[in-house]
């Protein structure tokens, strides 16, 4: 991904508005900050977006305000950024995983109800490389247990079904603005989006060290704000965010045309507009062969990602060995990110296509 594309289309604008937070001197509680969460929920279609100093931290925090500590179950997936598991037991809790379906590469809702325990308390599907999961099938699972819904968007700005934004499918949405997301800033940044006050009232106060008013802490908090110059770029950014995805989308869509009728595998294709593609992986058996032949004419590319997150060093004490998660395990050793982002050209498109193609054949 080139992110220095995106700044050619709007640094002036970005630039006028970081400038704008540098000379007021009010960095702390610049109105950029507040502008942009209501212009975010705006989007999003939720009442309520808290804007914080990264996404892990939304995460972390949307748990908290939903009570979720030592003692609790947590369901996820290990096919994703550590950032999930982490806030998980950043709460206290305990990550409980279950596979993905090998069609949407998202949590596979099946799984869900054999894992429930009465220590369970909330779910956490993850939208990966902004696919929507099948929220149609987990809501209602959550819903009859009585389980919290968190959704990990991350990668997921703009995706929805039915007009449904990604986010706002559950009790909260968490963001995360990381340069390299469709919606990204200049350093570290996130939000939470809800239709309930009082979630969001309680991780206002949580970002806030716990504050209720200045100087009055009532709860154990953290210093989790977004900073005044990241909200000053993200909202000039948001304005921009529609025309990107669909820049992202005729991307993808070229892709899926040139890679028609041959071994390549992509998740199936997305219903409407539930795919916003952050990344456009492939599914191919001889991955790193393919990746070190396109390294060799200049093209780049990433895996997302290269060890399920139940086999991690630093999650290996949760006791899930290889062979666990299959299907997980086989998209991370099979899976090929290739370039997307709103101004790569078409020429290159083309040729990335072409190249995959012939060296997957041969």
């Amino acid at each position: 991904m080139d992110l220095a594309a995106q700044h050619r289309i709007v640094g002036a604008e970005v630039e006028r508005a970081i400038l704008d937070v540098v000379r007021s001197g009010d960095y702390p509680t610049h109105p950029a900050i507040a502008e942009f969460e209501d212009a975010f929920a705006a989007y999003c279609g939720a009442r309520d977006a808290v804007a914080l100093n990264s996404g892990v931290s939304a995460l972390h925090l949307a748990m908290l305000a939903a009570g979720i500590g030592p003692g609790d179950e947590v369901v996820t997936v290990p096919a994703a950024f550590v950032a999930t598991v982490a806030a998980i037991i950043h709460a206290g809790a305990k990550p409980v995983f279950v596979d993905i379906d090998p069609q949407t590469w998202t949590m596979d809702p099946s799984a869900i109800e054999p894992v429930l325990t009465p220590a369970t308390k909330a779910i956490v599907p993850v939208h990966l490389h902004g696919r929507l999961a099948d929220m149609d099938r987990i809501l209602p699972i959550a819903r009859h247990h009585r389980l919290w819904v968190i959704e990990d968007a991350a990668q997921a700005h703009g995706a929805y079904r039915n007009g449904v934004a990604a986010g706002t499918f559950g009790d909260m949405g968490c963001f995360s603005f990381y340069p390299g997301k469709i919606l990204w800033g200049y350093g570290d940044g996130g939000a939470v989006v809800t239709d309930r006050p009082d979630l969001a009232e309680t991780i206002r106060c949580l970002r806030e060290m716990g504050q209720s008013g200045r100087h009055n802490h009532v709860r154990h908090g953290f210093n989790d704000r977004m900073d005044a110059v990241q909200a000053a770029a993200l909202g000039v950014k948001l304005r921009y965010l529609d025309q990107w995805i669909q820049d992202r989308r005729r991307i993808a869509s070229f892709y899926d045309q040139a890679f028609e009728g041959t071994a390549i595998q992509r998740p199936a294709w997305p219903v409407g507009g539930d795919h916003a593609y952050q990344i456009y992986a492939i599914r191919i058996s001889e991955r790193n062969l393919v990746r070190s032949r396109l390294a060799q004419i200049g093209i780049a590319t990433g895996i997302h990602y290269p060890l399920p997150v139940h086999l991690q060093p630093a999650y290996t004490g949760l006791g899930y060995g290889p062979g666990r998660f299959p299907v997980s395990e086989a998209l991370s050793a099979q899976t090929l990110s290739l370039p997307i982002y709103p101004g790569l050209p078409a020429a290159a498109v083309e040729q990335i296509a072409r190249a995959v193609n012939e060296f997957c054949r041969s």
